[in-house]
């Protein structure tokens, strides 16, 4: 079968890892079975992969990517729920992994995954959409609806909207009747952001007219200060991720006056991943998708995706 997989390490030049071509048939344990991908997005994980993030040279090859949507044996249309672990909230399995890490992942024709992380997929959603939820959309439904505490009518700040987490954050606070405000360095992406639902835009940094209940870190070193600042007493920054270095120390005077809080979240969980799917297919919200290819041109995607200039995820189809 055709793959796109990762076979060597390269902090400097993550591109050089990256090979396309036939790749053996996946291994299907007891339990597991094996989905023809229809598409699959995707992420920052499948750069830091080729980049030596959190995996080994001595693992290597693997199939890269840990989003899918396709069909099943039995012919149903299924989502992906890409974290392999136990327990009633398998993220938080000491011993998870996710799809790409240790077992091959979703950018190839096939891929194999144990039974019960399979979603339905609604009617409604496209293959290329559902392909963007079990990362980015899951991680962003996760943090507002899970760990930010908020009430409807709340005002959120979005850091970095671009990205696949910060549009699904803009797009489902809006739908979940939060006043969303976005930052971003260009003003493209500002406008972008605007047309997506967020009720003001500003540049990173800038004063806001009034502080925020909650703040959507999703960008780290760059913009922590200013989420700081940017919170009302009592407010809570939800961090997932810092893809512009790791997250400073926290000015701990400021917290503690305001009685500040700062909470970490992952990708949720297989059950969440499904109220997602409804939720979207009920709200007729749906993913940004900057740009759908073919697999076979990955390597166009992944250099898109390191530039930076993209706004929204980008999805390979098959």
């Amino acid at each position: 079968m055709f793959a796109v997989t990762a076979t060597q390490i390269d902090p400097d030049n993550p591109l050089a890892g990256l090979t396309l071509g036939e790749h053996s048939e996946p291994k299907v344990p007891d339990g597991w079975t094996t989905v023809t991908v229809r598409a699959a997005a995707l992420n920052h994980h499948d750069l830091w992969t080729l980049k030596g993030v959190g995996i080994r040279q001595d693992r290597l090859p693997i199939v890269l990517g840990c989003d899918a949507a396709g069909v099943d044996e039995d012919g149903n249309e299924v989502i992906v729920h890409s974290v392999i672990g136990s327990g009633p909230d398998e993220t938080l399995d000491p011993k998870r992994s996710l799809l790409s890490e240790v077992h091959d992942g979703t950018f190839a024709d096939r891929v194999a995954v144990p039974r019960r992380n399979l979603v339905p997929k609604p009617a409604a959603l496209s293959f290329e959409h559902a392909a963007c939820l079990p990362t980015a959309w899951l991680t962003a439904y996760r943090m507002l609806f899970e760990k930010a505490g908020l009430e409807p009518g709340s005002t959120v700040l979005v850091q970095g909207a671009g990205g696949g987490v910060a549009t699904a954050l803009i797009a489902l606070g809006r739908a979940a009747g939060y006043r969303i405000w976005a930052t971003s360095r260009t003003e493209g992406k500002r406008a972008a952001a605007l047309e997506l639902g967020a009720d003001q835009v500003f540049e990173p940094g800038a004063r806001l007219p009034e502080r925020v209940d909650a703040v959507m870190e999703t960008v780290g070193q760059a913009t922590w200060d200013h989420s700081l600042k940017s919170l009302k007493p009592g407010g809570r920054i939800v961090v997932c991720g810092a893809t512009s270095g790791a997250v400073p120390p926290a000015d701990l005077n400021r917290v503690f006056f305001l009685q500040l809080s700062v909470v970490g979240s992952t990708m949720g969980t297989r059950e969440q991943l499904r109220r997602l799917a409804v939720f979207l297919e009920q709200t007729g919200v749906r993913p940004v998708v900057d740009r759908a290819m073919p697999l076979a041109e990955a390597r166009d995607g992944f250099s898109a995706l390191a530039s930076g200039e993209i706004f929204g995820k980008i999805v390979f189809t098959r």
